[in-house]
């Protein structure tokens, strides 16, 4: 679709050429921080054009990397900040399509030994997959600590508690080559304000992959997985069809070159075009994945295309 307009290769467009894509797409794949909100703060304009979008028909769901809520409370935060035709099956999160892959692909048959926080954990216990309870005490140490002996997998998430234990535990369970290693997905590092950044959970599979001399299969995106669990959820999804919008070229952008999808960065995030356009102007190949294919300041720039829209139907 975008070399039907003309213009792919990361460019930023406007006015009719987003209007001929909105009509042109059927299915929208939202990420949430950076592209429709800024932790407690929606990014303006975005409920409006989420809103729009259900209104008129077109199919929406939110897939996220983000691991530490529940699709619950996704469902009270999109509430909360205005979004307020939003319902749990358009929410795909990585600790969800974790619970589903270790339920429905795998077919789990053991405990899953999680490193991750309680979110995660609620995912699975949702989805009847059973995690191992940790009642060590506080001076246990490696030496001396209870192992699980029926633990088939270890699932690694963003833990903001997490212990050398921890650590040690899951990579004595990752011995046994039955034993699955999972990472929910494979960010590096999240940005907080004041030009902080806080460690996401690639970094932590990192010294798991390190410490066990193993690779994790990653869940959440660029995975194809995600989309496979929209696809079985909704049906008729076409990738030809689908617009992804996302802020991160190294997961948003290859996610949907991964899946077929069109892509689009939005610079309210992570990814800035003068990046993208480094990836685009490469002699690897493999960095053009990166490279979406189209670009808009923010997703409220839908919001004039909504209005032409409505004039030419009045």
């Amino acid at each position: 679709m975008a070399g039907a307009f003309g213009f792919k290769g990361c460019q930023k467009i406007r006015g009719a050429q987003i209007r001929g894509l909105l009509e042109a797409k059927d299915f929208f794949l939202f990420d949430c921080d950076g592209v429709i909100w800024h932790g407690e703060n929606a990014i303006t304009g975005a409920a409006k054009v989420v809103n729009a979008l259900i209104r008129r028909g077109k199919n929406v769901v939110f897939v996220t990397n983000n691991c530490t809520r529940p699709r619950e409370n996704y469902v009270n935060k999109f509430t909360r900040l205005g979004f307020t035709d939003v319902m749990l099956d358009q929410i795909f999160s990585s600790s969800y399509c974790s619970a589903l892959y270790l339920r429905d692909v795998v077919k789990i048959r053991g405990q899953v030994f999680v490193i991750g926080c309680e979110g995660l954990r609620r995912e699975l216990l949702e989805a009847g997959i059973p995690c191992v309870e940790e009642t060590d005490d506080p001076d246990a140490t490696i030496y001396n600590c209870a192992l699980a002996p029926d633990v088939k997998a270890v699932l690694v998430g963003h833990d903001d508690k997490l212990t050398f234990l921890k650590l040690a535990k899951a990579s004595c369970y990752l011995r046994d080559p039955e034993c699955l290693f999972l990472a929910t997905d494979n960010d590096p590092w999240h940005p907080l304000s004041g030009g902080r950044i806080l460690p996401g959970s690639g970094s932590l599979t990192a010294a798991l992959e390190v410490a066990s001399g193993r690779k994790a299969t990653v869940i959440g995106k660029p995975s194809r997985f995600m989309f496979e669990c929209i696809s079985s959820q909704f049906s008729g999804v076409d990738p030809a069809q689908c617009l992804m919008v996302g802020d991160r070229l190294e997961t948003d952008m290859l996610f949907g070159s991964n899946c077929g999808l069109d892509t689009m960065l939005t610079l309210t995030g992570v990814s800035q075009i003068e990046e993208a356009q480094e990836y685009r102007n490469s002699d690897l190949t493999t960095n053009h994945s990166y490279v979406p294919d189209y670009v808009v300041d923010t997703i409220a720039d839908f919001l004039p295309a909504f209005e032409e829209i409505e004039e030419q139907n009045d």
